[in-house]
């Protein structure tokens, strides 16, 4: 078709390359310009330099043309309008001056058959045998092209016959949940003796990147059956009717190759809820749709067609394909554990040179949540760094560099930044660091860098994952929060400002605790109710005119209890009593029981039974336990901000003794104040701080 089609394009450019250079010459015939004008003919009369003359006359007469001979021996020639006053001026100037010119007058000229006759029948066949040509190709490439469009754009794979589920790494359960359907096209009829139906439709179903095409693949490989492949985009187009017939002609091929394997990608293009959206849907989409139920229906129970489709938004899709009979059966292909994780690392690391040093294991572990392509293009992108650095190996320096690349970014060396702005990010880092460190269920600290890696990203602080869990807790959550909270807070305590620095922390934290509020029901107000309406967006799966599940009391509660967990974990809660407000604190050191807690109250000053709201202590009581509270794990080190601040004489008195106390006991006590009666009562060393420079004072 193709060498038809250059042969045809080669015949059509010869054939105007004809026409063009007809016309060129017929053009420049008749628009040939001529400096000798009629007077100066007149005057080489008169002067005797004319030898010859020739008048040939035109078809429009009297029009015709001059040629001339002059005695030098050029030939000059004149377009004349009329040959007749030619010809009297002639015999005028013959009398004047006794000379016997006497012009040859030819004949009309007459055209030429060739030209006037067979040369333009020539040109115009020519025309008509391209135009035919051109056409008859425009007809079959129109033709193969209408009529294949609405064809089926399935593609049959051939390199699944390579492909087995020991290439599948990782997906230990879901392959073992489709050996079943690899034996029955091995082995169909122990199946249908015993009158078993197997599924029409395995849905696979996971995050994007967890391995679900290449799942499919190992199926058909395993079963050496053929695989079409075709994506859900690849069924809707503009114009009406298209996506149906496309489906009508997949399903009729793979009946026609019976044993066989249908495989949609992103099935979720064109199985989406019906009647959605604004308008009430997309109608060729809900056609296709349509005629994908009547074909799933359509093929016998046991012909040996298995439609497998993978999707990452299940919950959008139409109800009448996830029904028992068309997808019957769904897999859910998550994120690889450790084990997995391992495995997957294995299979990626085998056609790459590998050093010494690296340890697949320890990365299995510190990878928590990566997908099998995330892992994939994480030792590519390690490949890539060592190949940049010119070696033949991987090294676990180029692995690490990779996971920060991948992870959170290309890190930028090159920017230049200010000694103030290095100041702020390392104090700012170091909040985030020293909570990673202290808290229990989020440590501990990878990795930290003040080194810029986006526009707003001006450090980080990575974690190492210590192990894969199924579940979050609501004291790891609010860890989570206190830890996005880190970086404002070491801003607050030692710059006396605070920056833009931590606008991703809290948006981080922010949707954490919406997440407790309105997801997982961990706020005592609201109780356990689902207030997530994330899934009911319009434009992918639901009705535009969908409001929320509730009103808007509700609302300013949701609100209020996300404002509280978020605020109130840079300090404490005031809807609690202080007693209560120590032992949310106490969870995070399981080491503290009540009596502790109550001893801790005392020693301040306070009664532990006092049943108000923290919000409604005064500013004396709220300071005391904020005292209580930095002293109640006994730490080595105490950092006190203000530990006098808004205290009478005897708070002030008892607040100083505690701290004694603390330093007899062995810890190291760091205070912050403004109050010079305090440093000099229990300050061994004194600092300060001048321009965001630490100085030791010298008093």
């Amino acid at each position: 078709m193709n060498n038809k089609r250059s042969n045809f394009t080669r015949i059509y450019f010869i054939g105007m390359a004809i026409i063009i250079i007809v016309m060129l010459y017929y053009a420049g015939s008749g628009l040939k310009s001529n400096d000798y004008k009629y007077n100066d003919l007149l005057n080489d009369l008169q002067n005797g330099k004319v030898t010859q003359l020739n008048i040939s006359q035109n078809k429009e007469v009297p029009t015709g043309k001059v040629t001339v001979k002059l005695q030098d021996g050029s030939t000059k020639y004149v377009y004349i309008t009329d040959v007749n006053q030619v010809i009297s001026d002639i015999k005028d100037i013959n009398d004047k001056t006794n000379q016997n010119i006497q012009p040859a007058i030819a004949d009309v000229r007459r055209d030429s058959v060739f030209l006037t006759n067979i040369l333009p029948m020539l040109l115009m066949g020519v025309v008509i045998v391209v135009v035919i040509m051109m056409m008859n190709a425009n007809a079959a490439g129109g033709n193969s092209k209408m009529a294949n469009f609405g064809k089926s754009r399935a593609k049959m794979v051939v390199e699944v016959k390579n492909m087995d589920f020991s290439k599948v790494a990782g997906l230990k359960e879901e392959k073992e949940e489709l050996e079943e359907i690899v034996d029955f096209l091995k082995n169909p009829n122990k199946y249908i003796m015993l009158g078993a139906r197997i599924p029409k439709g395995i849905l696979l179903e996971g995050p994007p990147g967890t391995g679900k095409t290449l799942l499919a693949k190992a199926t058909a490989g395993e079963a050496g059956v053929p695989f079409f492949t075709i994506s859900g985009s690849d069924f809707v187009e503009m114009f009406v009717g298209v996506g149906a017939s496309r489906v009508r002609d997949l399903f009729a091929e793979a009946k026609k190759n019976a044993p066989c394997i249908i495989f949609i990608d992103e099935i979720d293009a064109v199985a989406r809820r019906r009647g959605t959206g604004m308008g009430g849907g997309h109608d060729e989409r809900e056609q296709t749709l349509n005629q994908m139920l009547v074909e799933m229906d359509g093929f016998g129970v046991n012909e040996g067609i298995i439609v497998m489709a993978a999707t990452n938004r299940v919950d959008i899709l139409d109800p009448a394909i996830l029904r028992p009979g068309r997808f019957d059966r769904k897999v859910l292909v998550g994120r690889p554990d450790v084990k997995g994780r391992k495995e997957i690392l294995e299979v990626h690391a085998k056609n790459k040179p590998i050093g010494d040093d690296v340890d697949l294991e320890q990365i299995a572990r510190i990878t928590s949540g990566f997908t099998g392509a995330d892992l994939e293009n994480l030792l590519n992108e390690a490949s890539i760094l060592a190949a940049k650095a010119g070696k033949h190996f991987l090294t676990q320096a180029e692995i690490n560099q990779a996971m920060i690349k991948v992870g959170i970014g290309k890190e930028k060396k090159s920017r230049i930044i200010s000694e103030k702005e290095k100041r702020i990010t390392a104090y700012h880092e170091s909040g985030h660091a020293i909570l990673f460190h202290v808290l229990p269920d989020v440590g501990p600290v990878h990795t930290v860098s003040v080194i810029p890696t986006g526009a707003g990203a001006a450090g980080y602080t990575m974690p190492l994952p210590g192990k894969d869990e199924m579940f979050l807790t609501k004291g790891k959550m609010l860890q989570e929060i206190m830890v996005d909270l880190g970086g404002r807070i070491a801003e607050e305590l030692i710059l006396d400002d605070i920056t833009t620095g931590a606008s991703q922390d809290i948006k981080q934290a922010t949707a954490t605790a919406k997440a407790m509020v309105t997801k997982y029901g961990f706020s005592d107000k609201l109780g356990l109710i689902n207030y997530d309406d994330e899934s009911d967006d319009v434009f992918i799966g639901r009705d535009l005119a969908h409001s929320k599940g509730y009103g808007e009391n509700t609302a300013s509660v949701i609100d209020e209890e996300v404002r509280e967990i978020v605020i109130e974990n840079a300090g404490l809660y005031p809807e609690l009593t202080g007693f209560n407000n120590l032992k949310m604190l106490s969870k995070l050191n399981k080491k503290i029981d009540d009596e502790q807690i109550r001893k801790t109250i005392v020693r301040v000053g306070l009664n532990p039974n006092d049943k108000r709201s923290f919000k409604k202590y005064s500013l004396g009581m709220k300071q005391r336990i904020v005292i209580a509270q930095a002293i109640m794990e006994k730490p080595d080190i105490l950092m006190l901000d203000e530990p006098t601040n808004a205290l009478d004489e005897e708070g002030i008195e008892q607040i100083r003794k505690i701290i004694k106390e603390e330093r007899e006991r062995g810890a190291i006590v760091l205070i912050a104040s403004h109050n010079k009666e305090d440093i000099e009562v229990l300050a061994d060393k004194v600092f300060s701080i001048c321009n965001g420079m630490l100085k030791e004072s010298e008093e």
